[in-house]
Parts: C-alpha cells; sequence; structure tokens
C-alpha cells in the first residue's frame, strides 16, 4: 500500500524533493532477533558468490592468523603457474633455511634434503595438505628469491585487494622465533602475522575467485608425500571436516587451518551445497591442543547457521509496473501520465527466521527530469530512466567488499508520444493565464 500518492495536485504545489514511501508486504524485515554465538575471539560467514556477510564477531580488529598465511602463498604460485614462470614440473632446489625448519618436527613439516630437488607440485601439495612450512619457504625462495623478497609480494597483494590492518612478517604464519633468525628486516624476534577475520575472507575469496583448481587439492583427506621413496610420509589434512576424517561433514572442501601460541586455533572453511558456497572464518577457537575440535565445530555451526537459516530473497522484482506507485505525469503528452517499472531486481539472503514485517521503500525520482509542478515533459522513451527505487531500512545486510545495494533504477514503462499543436498551445495558453491568476 502507498502511504502517500502522489495526485494531480501535486500539478499545483510541488515540492523541491518527491518521495513516495511504499510498504512491501509478505516480505521479510531487516531486524533479526536469530543470532548465533561462535565460541571464538573471531567469527565470520560470507555467501561466496554475492559477499554478503551473514554473521560476524569481532572481524574487524587483527589477530593471529598462523598458517592461515599460506593462501597468500597458494595464490601468487598459481599466478606465476598462470604466468608460465613455473610449472607444476618445475624442480625446486632446497636452501639450508628451507631444510633447516623441515627438520623440526615440533611444526607441520614434510622431510627435505639440503640441495635436494623436489617439484613445485610435490612442494604444493605438502603446503595445501599438511601446511608443511620447510616447503612453504622453499617455493616463496623460488619465486621471489628469498623469503623476505616474497613477503614484500604479498603485502603488495593484500594492499591491491583494499585491507589496511595487517602485519606479515614470513610466509608460514609461524612466530619468527621458530625461524632460526631468519627474520623480515626490522621485524622482532617474536613477530607474527596478523589479520582481521574480514581480511583473511578477502584473502581467501581471492583465491577460490581467482583459482577454484586449489580446492582439487585443498579437499585431499589423505595422501602420502615421495610415495614409494625413503621421504614417503602420509600427510593427513587438519582440515579435519573432509570426507573420512573426524568432523567430516558433506560439501566442505577446504581450505587452510593454521595453529600458533599467539593466534590459537584458526579455520577458514569452505563449503558449498545446492549449489550455493559459503567461505567461513574462525580466529582463537581455542588453543588447537586442549580442545582440538573446537575450530570445527565451531564451524559447523556456522555452516549450518548459513545453509539452514538463510534464504536468497527477491525483495523487488526486475522488469514489473510498480503498482502502487501512481504514475508521473506528462505534460503535451497524447497519455496524461506514465506508469513506472523497474530496470532489475533487488536481492539478499535473509534469515527466515525474521519477522515477517512490512518493507519500507522509498521511490525518489529524478528532479532534473520534472517541471517545477512535478511533470514530465513528453515525448517520454520507454525504458528512460526517471528515478530510484530506495531501500529505507539496510540494517543488517552488509557485504564484504562493497556496500549494500540499496537501490534499483526506475524507468518509464511505455511511451508517451507528444501531441498535437493544438493541445500543445492550449495548455501554454492556460499556462499563461493560470499564472496571472496567481500573481493577484
Amino acid at each position: 500500500m502507498i502511504k502517500t500518492k502522489m495526485t494531480r495536485l501535486l500539478k499545483l504545489a510541488m515540492s523541491a524533493s518527491l518521495a513516495f514511501p511504499i510498504f512491501m508486504t509478505g516480505t521479510t524485515a531487516f531486524a533479526d532477533e536469530h543470532e548465533i554465538e561462535i565460541d571464538a575471539d573471531a567469527s565470520l560467514l560470507v555467501d561466496f558468490k554475492t559477499g554478503q556477510i551473514l554473521h560476524e564477531q569481532d572481524a574487524d580488529e587483527a589477530k593471529g592468523i598462523a598458517s592461515m598465511t599460506k593462501m597468500l602463498v597458494e595464490y601468487i604460485l598459481f599466478q606465476e603457474i598462470e604466468a608460465g614462470n613455473l610449472s607444476w614440473d618445475s624442480e625446486v632446489t632446497i636452501s639450508d633455511y628451507a631444510y633447516s625448519i623441515s627438520q623440526d618436527y615440533a611444526l607441520s613439516n614434510v622431510p627435505l634434503h639440503a640441495g635436494g630437488t623436489y617439484t613445485v607440485k610435490e612442494l604444493y601439495e605438502a603446503l595445501a595438505i599438511y601446511s608443511a612450512n620447510g616447503a612453504t619457504i622453499a617455493l616463496a625462495e623460488e619465486i621471489e628469491g628469498s623469503e623476505s623478497a616474497f613477503v614484500d609480494r604479498m603485502r603488495s597483494l593484500v594492499e591491491s585487494w583494499g585491507i589496511e590492518d595487517y602485519e606479515i612478517y614470513n610466509t608460514t604464519g609461524l612466530n619468527n622465533s621458530y625461524l632460526n633468525g631468519n627474520h623480515y628486516p626490522g621485524s622482532d624476534e617474536d613477530a607474527e602475522n596478523a589479520m582481521p577475520a574480514k581480511g583473511i575472507a578477502k584473502v581467501a575469496m581471492k583465491l577460490l575467485e581467482d583459482y577454484p583448481e586449489v580446492l582439487e587439492t585443498s579437499s585431499i583427506p589423505v595422501k602420502t608425500f615421495r610415495e614409494g621413496t625413503e621421504d614417503a610420509i602420509s600427510m593427513r589434512n587438519w582440515n579435519w571436516m573432509l570426507e573420512g576424517l573426524a568432523h567430516e561433514r558433506t560439501g566442505v572442501d577446504g581450505l587452510k587451518t593454521g595453529t600458533t601460541a599467539f593466534a590459537g586455533a584458526t579455520f577458514t572453511g569452505t563449503a558449498e551445497t545446492d549449489g550455493q558456497r559459503l567461505v567461513s572464518v574462525v580466529m582463537g577457537a581455542g588453543d588447537g591442543f586442549t580442545n582440538r575440535s573446537q575450530r570445527f565445530e565451531e564451524t559447523a555451526k556456522l555452516f549450518d547457521y548459513g545453509f539452514g537459516e538463510w534464504e536468497y530473497t527477491t525483495l523487488v522484482e526486475g522488469d514489473v509496473v510498480l503498482m502502487d506507485v501512481t504514475p508521473l505525469p506528462v505534460k503535451n503528452g497524447l497519455e496524461e501520465d506514465v506508469a513506472l517499472k523497474t530496470t532489475e531486481a533487488l536481492e539478499y539472503y535473509l534469515p527466515d527466521t525474521r519477522n515477517k514485517d512490512a518493507i519500507s521503500y522509498t521511490f525518489e525520482p529524478n528532479e532534473e527530469l520534472l517541471n517545477q509542478n512535478g511533470e514530465l515533459e513528453a515525448p517520454v522513451e520507454a525504458g528512460t530512466i526517471l528515478g530510484e527505487l530506495i531501500l529505507d531500512d539496510q540494517e543488517g545486510v552488509d557485504f564484504l567488499d562493497s556496500e549494500a545495494q540499496n537501490s534499483i533504477p526506475v524507468a518509464a514503462a511505455d511511451s508517451v508520444e507528444r501531441a498535437g499543436f493544438f493541445t500543445v498551445f492550449s495548455n501554454l495558453v492556460k499556462d499563461f493565464f493560470g499564472s496571472l491568476r496567481d500573481r493577484f
């Protein structure tokens, strides 16, 4: 129902700004009384296709990201493969630094030989499946010559994505104290990588968007590194939500875990169900040792919430005549007015638990197209944009990398041809004498 209709009286008195609030019934309101609490220092849930945030908790504060850092290494590696600078069969020689880190079995590692050679694919799989730190450093050194130079590239990359609140000192996400003195220039001995949940979610979204083939490897539950050699080691994926592992969940196929004393247990997860993909982040979900399942249990809550309690809802249909908006008056036309129609749909994910209250919209015409009496001048061509339909209340609608769309263009539904000479002349006469009458 229209709260305020535009009538022919507007021809006599027109305000400087026109607004027509409309209440669309049968649509959910944005106020959400149902939320979830995640047992973690920070958490985030994002719809991959739209970037709409379905849940956030302390997602703007930088916290330790641990081995989730390695998603940036993966992205740059894929860039190098795509550019033809490397192939999966390219051989990498292991430096003393990469070797020394690979021999620390208190960390996640596969055994590497100093001066030995390994293919890019072997090292990548060790990174993606087993979070192998020595393998990560070896790839970084192969690509940029040194880990420090690779860190510079990582920093430039995240800044190009609009991530400003971050600290990146190494490629592994380890605390600097584990790196045997191989620190980024000027960094503290105990420095560690950090980023807000929204920042690391952007990293994951970019990786999935540009290089979805990462899921082919991140979804492997178990694989043997260098099977059939003396270096063979079983790599069980640290993502326990994959098929056959302790917290198996259908649809989960990535993406990256991480654990340090500073960061606690972290996990960037992704899953697809019925064509919808979600990306989740939990940070500081316990310490990763006392309750090693906590990050996966909390991620499962996020996926249950996202897949089960949100529905993609069309708030306003595209290419439909707005029956509840009074047509705009047309001067000197064969028709007295012109109906209005939407040019595109306005759609969001909405929790299915929200009240079925009315949502308020406002139609705002383009004032530059109207005369002082609020009329359009004929002729009017169908499809001409005449104004906007604006959502009044956007509370609870947020997007990871952009502002929520809160308006859609509104166009003329039909064409209105200009009237003949005598009609136009008659209107001029009426306007003239009407203006004289108004003066006295």
